[in-house]
Protein backbone atom coordinates (compact mmCIF):
# COMPACT_ATOMS: atom_id res chain seq x y z
CA UNK A 1 0.00 0.00 0.00
CA UNK A 2 0.84 3.55 -0.69
CA UNK A 3 1.63 6.18 1.75
CA UNK A 4 -0.94 8.39 -0.11
CA UNK A 5 -3.49 5.64 -0.24
CA UNK A 6 -3.06 4.91 3.45
CA UNK A 7 -3.02 9.16 4.50
CA UNK A 8 -6.40 9.84 5.29
CA UNK A 9 -6.99 12.55 3.17
CA UNK A 10 -10.08 11.36 1.60
CA UNK A 11 -11.53 10.33 4.91
CA UNK A 12 -14.87 12.00 5.90
CA UNK A 13 -14.93 14.48 8.76
CA UNK A 14 -17.32 14.60 11.05
CA UNK A 15 -16.79 18.09 11.69
CA UNK A 16 -18.56 18.64 9.16
CA UNK A 17 -21.60 16.64 10.41
CA UNK A 18 -24.44 18.16 11.69
CA UNK A 19 -24.32 18.39 15.54
CA UNK A 20 -21.05 18.37 16.47
CA UNK A 21 -19.93 20.99 18.52
CA UNK A 22 -16.98 19.62 21.39
CA UNK A 23 -13.48 20.65 21.40
CA UNK A 24 -11.01 19.43 18.58
CA UNK A 25 -9.62 15.94 20.33
CA UNK A 26 -12.56 14.86 21.25
CA UNK A 27 -13.51 14.20 17.71
CA UNK A 28 -12.79 10.04 16.74
CA UNK A 29 -14.05 8.12 13.57
CA UNK A 30 -11.27 5.07 14.93
CA UNK A 31 -13.17 1.83 16.09
CA UNK A 32 -10.92 0.34 18.97
CA UNK A 33 -12.38 -2.68 18.51
CA UNK A 34 -11.05 -4.25 21.81
CA UNK A 35 -11.80 -7.68 21.14
CA UNK A 36 -9.22 -7.94 19.39
CA UNK A 37 -6.11 -7.30 21.80
CA UNK A 38 -5.81 -10.71 22.97
CA UNK A 39 -6.02 -12.47 19.85
CA UNK A 40 -2.84 -13.21 18.49
CA UNK A 41 -3.83 -14.47 14.86
CA UNK A 42 -6.12 -11.90 14.01
CA UNK A 43 -3.43 -9.69 15.03
CA UNK A 44 -0.73 -11.05 12.94
CA UNK A 45 -2.91 -11.24 10.08
CA UNK A 46 -4.77 -7.38 10.50
CA UNK A 47 -0.60 -6.36 10.54
CA UNK A 48 0.28 -7.85 7.38
CA UNK A 49 -2.71 -5.59 5.70
CA UNK A 50 -2.80 -2.47 8.43
CA UNK A 51 -1.76 1.01 8.35
CA UNK A 52 1.52 2.09 10.63
CA UNK A 53 1.83 5.61 12.42
CA UNK A 54 5.06 6.23 13.21
CA UNK A 55 5.10 8.35 16.02
CA UNK A 56 8.43 9.66 18.09
CA UNK A 57 7.51 9.52 21.29
CA UNK A 58 11.26 10.79 22.69
CA UNK A 59 10.96 13.77 20.09
CA UNK A 60 7.90 15.14 21.72
CA UNK A 61 5.69 12.25 19.65
CA UNK A 62 6.35 13.68 16.19
CA UNK A 63 4.59 11.71 13.28
CA UNK A 64 4.69 12.78 9.79
CA UNK A 65 2.07 14.82 7.97
CA UNK A 66 1.64 16.05 4.76
CA UNK A 67 -0.63 19.07 3.04
CA UNK A 68 0.12 21.28 6.02
CA UNK A 69 0.87 24.33 3.86
CA UNK A 70 -2.41 23.61 1.84
CA UNK A 71 -4.08 24.01 5.54
CA UNK A 72 -5.39 20.54 4.75
CA UNK A 73 -3.56 18.26 6.82
CA UNK A 74 -3.15 14.66 6.94
CA UNK A 75 -1.48 11.79 8.85
CA UNK A 76 1.42 9.75 6.87
CA UNK A 77 0.91 6.23 7.32
CA UNK A 78 3.02 3.28 6.18
CA UNK A 79 2.31 -0.59 5.57
CA UNK A 80 3.43 -3.14 7.44
CA UNK A 81 6.23 -3.81 4.57
CA UNK A 82 8.33 -0.64 5.74
CA UNK A 83 7.21 -0.17 9.30
CA UNK A 84 9.82 0.24 11.07
CA UNK A 85 11.39 -2.36 14.22
CA UNK A 86 9.29 -2.06 17.70
CA UNK A 87 6.43 -2.49 19.51
CA UNK A 88 2.92 -2.91 17.53
CA UNK A 89 0.25 -1.12 19.25
CA UNK A 90 -3.04 -1.75 17.77
CA UNK A 91 -5.41 1.73 17.90
CA UNK A 92 -8.45 0.35 16.38
CA UNK A 93 -9.98 -0.40 13.06
CA UNK A 94 -10.88 2.78 10.57
CA UNK A 95 -13.80 3.69 9.00
CA UNK A 96 -12.95 2.14 5.96
CA UNK A 97 -12.29 -1.27 7.76
CA UNK A 98 -8.13 -0.91 7.98
CA UNK A 99 -6.72 -1.96 11.01
CA UNK A 100 -4.20 0.66 12.69
CA UNK A 101 -1.07 0.30 14.46
CA UNK A 102 1.05 2.38 15.93
CA UNK A 103 5.23 2.02 16.29
CA UNK A 104 7.49 4.73 18.54
CA UNK A 105 10.45 4.73 16.39
CA UNK A 106 12.43 7.60 14.87
CA UNK A 107 10.54 8.91 11.73
CA UNK A 108 11.14 7.89 7.94
CA UNK A 109 12.02 10.01 5.47
CA UNK A 110 9.15 10.59 2.84
CA UNK A 111 9.16 12.99 0.04
CA UNK A 112 6.35 15.70 1.09
CA UNK A 113 5.80 15.15 4.44
CA UNK A 114 7.14 17.08 8.04
CA UNK A 115 6.93 16.47 11.00
CA UNK A 116 5.02 18.02 13.45
CA UNK A 117 2.62 17.25 17.12
CA UNK A 118 -0.40 16.72 18.03
CA UNK A 119 -0.01 20.42 19.07
CA UNK A 120 0.70 21.73 15.62
CA UNK A 121 -2.38 20.62 13.76
CA UNK A 122 -4.83 18.61 16.04
CA UNK A 123 -7.44 20.90 15.23
CA UNK A 124 -7.18 20.91 11.35
CA UNK A 125 -6.95 16.64 11.63
CA UNK A 126 -10.38 14.81 10.30
CA UNK A 127 -11.75 12.65 12.89
CA UNK A 128 -10.07 9.64 11.86
CA UNK A 129 -6.43 10.98 11.88
CA UNK A 130 -7.46 12.80 15.08
CA UNK A 131 -8.41 9.88 16.66
CA UNK A 132 -5.40 7.79 15.57
CA UNK A 133 -2.91 10.52 16.68
CA UNK A 134 -3.92 11.04 19.98
CA UNK A 135 -4.59 7.63 21.05
CA UNK A 136 -0.92 6.69 19.69
CA UNK A 137 0.26 9.74 21.81
CA UNK A 138 -1.25 9.13 24.72
CA UNK A 139 -0.67 5.51 24.52
CA UNK A 140 3.05 6.04 23.82
CA UNK A 141 3.37 8.48 26.65
CA UNK A 142 2.20 5.76 29.08
CA UNK A 143 4.46 3.00 27.55
CA UNK A 144 7.69 4.88 27.93
CA UNK A 145 6.94 6.04 31.20
CA UNK A 146 6.22 3.08 32.85
CA UNK A 147 9.16 0.27 32.09
CA UNK A 148 9.12 -1.07 35.41
CA UNK A 149 6.12 -2.02 37.59
CA UNK A 150 5.15 0.34 40.71
CA UNK A 151 4.23 -2.51 42.94
CA UNK A 152 7.01 -5.08 42.30
CA UNK A 153 9.62 -3.20 40.45
CA UNK A 154 10.31 -5.51 37.90
CA UNK A 155 10.51 -4.62 34.01
CA UNK A 156 7.47 -4.94 32.41
CA UNK A 157 6.78 -5.77 28.68
CA UNK A 158 4.18 -5.04 26.55
CA UNK A 159 0.61 -6.97 26.68
CA UNK A 160 -2.54 -7.08 24.77
CA UNK A 161 -1.71 -5.38 21.77
CA UNK A 162 -0.26 -2.37 23.50
CA UNK A 163 -3.20 -2.15 26.11
CA UNK A 164 -1.22 -3.27 29.06
CA UNK A 165 2.11 -4.29 30.65
CA UNK A 166 3.25 -7.30 32.10
CA UNK A 167 5.55 -7.74 34.75
CA UNK A 168 8.06 -11.55 35.73
CA UNK A 169 5.28 -12.53 38.12
CA UNK A 170 1.91 -11.72 35.73
CA UNK A 171 1.22 -8.58 37.78
CA UNK A 172 -0.60 -6.18 34.84
CA UNK A 173 -0.54 -2.71 35.26
CA UNK A 174 -3.32 -0.53 32.65
CA UNK A 175 -2.96 2.71 31.01
CA UNK A 176 -3.47 5.60 33.56
CA UNK A 177 -5.67 8.72 32.36
CA UNK A 178 -5.22 11.73 34.86
CA UNK A 179 -8.53 13.63 35.19
CA UNK A 180 -7.63 17.31 35.04
CA UNK A 181 -10.25 20.59 35.17
CA UNK A 182 -10.13 23.30 33.06
CA UNK A 183 -12.85 26.46 33.23
CA UNK A 184 -12.76 29.89 30.99
CA UNK A 185 -14.72 32.31 33.97
CA UNK A 186 -16.45 34.86 32.40
CA UNK A 187 -19.04 37.61 34.06
CA UNK A 188 -22.27 36.71 32.65
CA UNK A 189 -22.55 39.86 30.90
CA UNK A 190 -23.31 39.37 26.85
CA UNK A 191 -22.25 41.48 23.77
CA UNK A 192 -18.88 43.77 24.21
CA UNK A 193 -19.25 44.67 27.53
CA UNK A 194 -18.45 41.09 28.71
CA UNK A 195 -15.23 39.74 29.92
CA UNK A 196 -13.40 36.72 30.92
CA UNK A 197 -10.85 35.97 33.55
CA UNK A 198 -7.19 34.39 32.14
CA UNK A 199 -4.26 33.58 33.82
CA UNK A 200 -0.50 33.13 32.67
CA UNK A 201 0.98 30.21 34.55
CA UNK A 202 4.48 30.77 36.21
CA UNK A 203 6.40 27.83 34.21
CA UNK A 204 5.33 29.34 30.59
CA UNK A 205 8.12 30.81 28.94
CA UNK A 206 7.47 34.04 27.35
CA UNK A 207 8.47 33.03 23.51
CA UNK A 208 9.34 35.61 21.02
CA UNK A 209 8.25 38.64 23.27
CA UNK A 210 4.45 37.30 23.92
CA UNK A 211 3.04 36.40 26.93
CA UNK A 212 0.64 33.75 26.90
CA UNK A 213 -3.11 34.02 28.74
CA UNK A 214 -5.28 31.16 29.06
CA UNK A 215 -8.08 29.48 31.09
CA UNK A 216 -7.41 28.03 34.86
CA UNK A 217 -6.74 24.43 35.04
CA UNK A 218 -5.97 21.86 37.62
CA UNK A 219 -5.85 17.99 38.52
CA UNK A 220 -8.97 16.57 40.10
CA UNK A 221 -7.83 15.45 43.68
CA UNK A 222 -8.59 11.95 45.43
CA UNK A 223 -11.64 12.14 46.41
CA UNK A 224 -12.89 15.04 44.89
CA UNK A 225 -15.59 15.79 42.30
CA UNK A 226 -14.97 17.56 38.89
CA UNK A 227 -17.26 20.14 39.90
CA UNK A 228 -15.71 20.50 43.43
CA UNK A 229 -12.09 20.82 41.36
CA UNK A 230 -13.18 24.07 39.73
CA UNK A 231 -14.33 25.69 42.39
CA UNK A 232 -11.27 24.71 44.64
CA UNK A 233 -8.59 25.43 42.03
CA UNK A 234 -10.01 29.05 40.77
CA UNK A 235 -10.40 30.02 44.82
CA UNK A 236 -6.69 28.77 45.28
CA UNK A 237 -5.17 30.46 42.41
CA UNK A 238 -7.01 33.52 41.50
CA UNK A 239 -8.69 34.18 44.78
CA UNK A 240 -12.42 34.24 43.08
CA UNK A 241 -15.11 32.94 44.21
CA UNK A 242 -18.00 31.38 41.35
CA UNK A 243 -21.70 32.14 41.59
CA UNK A 244 -22.52 28.99 38.49
CA UNK A 245 -20.77 26.51 36.50
CA UNK A 246 -21.65 24.54 33.72
CA UNK A 247 -19.83 21.46 31.70
CA UNK A 248 -18.45 22.42 28.49
CA UNK A 249 -16.92 19.10 27.18
CA UNK A 250 -13.91 16.86 27.29
CA UNK A 251 -10.91 15.62 25.41
CA UNK A 252 -7.42 13.96 26.02
CA UNK A 253 -4.52 15.88 26.24
CA UNK A 254 -1.91 13.93 25.72
CA UNK A 255 0.77 15.42 27.93
CA UNK A 256 1.63 13.30 28.91
CA UNK A 257 -1.84 11.35 29.81
CA UNK A 258 -4.69 14.07 30.90
CA UNK A 259 -8.28 13.48 30.55
CA UNK A 260 -9.37 17.57 29.97
CA UNK A 261 -12.80 18.12 31.57
CA UNK A 262 -13.88 21.94 30.60
CA UNK A 263 -15.94 23.97 32.17
CA UNK A 264 -17.50 27.41 31.99
CA UNK A 265 -17.91 29.18 35.00
CA UNK A 266 -19.83 32.66 35.74
CA UNK A 267 -18.03 35.15 38.85
CA UNK A 268 -18.39 38.55 39.94
CA UNK A 269 -15.59 40.58 38.24
CA UNK A 270 -15.16 43.33 41.13
CA UNK A 271 -13.89 40.75 43.32
CA UNK A 272 -10.45 40.96 43.81
CA UNK A 273 -7.79 39.23 42.13
CA UNK A 274 -5.91 37.21 44.47
CA UNK A 275 -2.97 34.94 42.61
CA UNK A 276 -1.36 32.13 44.00
CA UNK A 277 2.40 32.89 43.17
CA UNK A 278 3.38 29.84 42.67
CA UNK A 279 0.71 28.83 40.00
CA UNK A 280 0.13 32.17 38.43
CA UNK A 281 2.12 34.88 38.08
CA UNK A 282 -0.75 37.59 36.63
CA UNK A 283 -4.37 36.94 35.89
CA UNK A 284 -6.51 39.60 34.27
CA UNK A 285 -10.12 40.25 33.04
CA UNK A 286 -10.38 40.69 29.27
CA UNK A 287 -12.75 41.96 26.64
CA UNK A 288 -14.28 40.34 23.78
CA UNK A 289 -12.53 42.91 21.85
CA UNK A 290 -9.00 42.05 24.02
CA UNK A 291 -9.67 38.09 22.93
CA UNK A 292 -10.75 38.68 19.09
CA UNK A 293 -6.81 40.33 18.92
CA UNK A 294 -5.57 37.92 20.44
CA UNK A 295 -6.48 35.22 18.18
CA UNK A 296 -6.04 37.15 15.25
CA UNK A 297 -2.06 38.05 17.01
CA UNK A 298 -2.83 41.38 16.96
CA UNK A 299 -3.04 42.63 21.27
CA UNK A 300 -1.05 44.62 22.64
CA UNK A 301 -1.27 45.10 26.49
CA UNK A 302 -1.50 49.12 26.66
CA UNK A 303 0.41 49.19 30.49
CA UNK A 304 3.59 47.55 29.62
CA UNK A 305 4.08 47.27 25.93
CA UNK A 306 3.96 43.17 26.08
CA UNK A 307 2.24 41.52 22.87
CA UNK A 308 -0.22 38.38 24.53
CA UNK A 309 -1.64 35.12 23.04
CA UNK A 310 -3.72 32.76 23.95
CA UNK A 311 -2.99 28.83 23.72
CA UNK A 312 -3.50 26.79 20.40
CA UNK A 313 -6.21 26.10 18.69
CA UNK A 314 -5.99 22.25 19.04
CA UNK A 315 -6.18 22.58 22.69
CA UNK A 316 -9.76 22.60 24.72
CA UNK A 317 -8.61 25.94 26.28
CA UNK A 318 -8.83 27.72 22.69
CA UNK A 319 -12.28 25.99 22.57
CA UNK A 320 -13.93 27.11 25.89
CA UNK A 321 -12.71 31.14 24.83
CA UNK A 322 -13.86 30.97 21.13
CA UNK A 323 -17.56 29.68 22.81
CA UNK A 324 -17.54 32.42 25.10
CA UNK A 325 -16.51 34.81 22.45
CA UNK A 326 -19.27 33.68 19.90
CA UNK A 327 -21.87 34.21 22.83
CA UNK A 328 -22.28 30.32 23.25
CA UNK A 329 -23.30 29.77 19.68
CA UNK A 330 -23.04 26.23 18.21
CA UNK A 331 -19.23 26.07 16.72
CA UNK A 332 -18.13 27.55 13.59
CA UNK A 333 -17.84 23.96 11.76
CA UNK A 334 -14.76 24.55 9.91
Amino acid sequence: MSNQSLSGAEQPDVREQPGFDGPPLARTALDRAAYHRQDADWLAEAWKTGAVLVIDIAKGGRALVTGVAEGKPALVLVGADTAPEGERLFLGVDPAGVPVFAVDAPLPEVDGAEPRTLRDIGDRLSSRDAGIFTTAAALGNWHVSHPYSPRSGQPTTVAEAGWSRVDGDGGQLWPRTDPAMIVLVHDGVPGPEGRCLLGHNVAWPQKDDIRRFSCLAGYVEPGESAEASVVREVREEVGIVLRSLRYEGSQSWPYPGSLMLGFTAEADRDQPIVVDPEEIDEARWFTRADVTAMIAGDYTDPASGVRMSLPMRSSIAFYLVERWLSGFAPRDRR
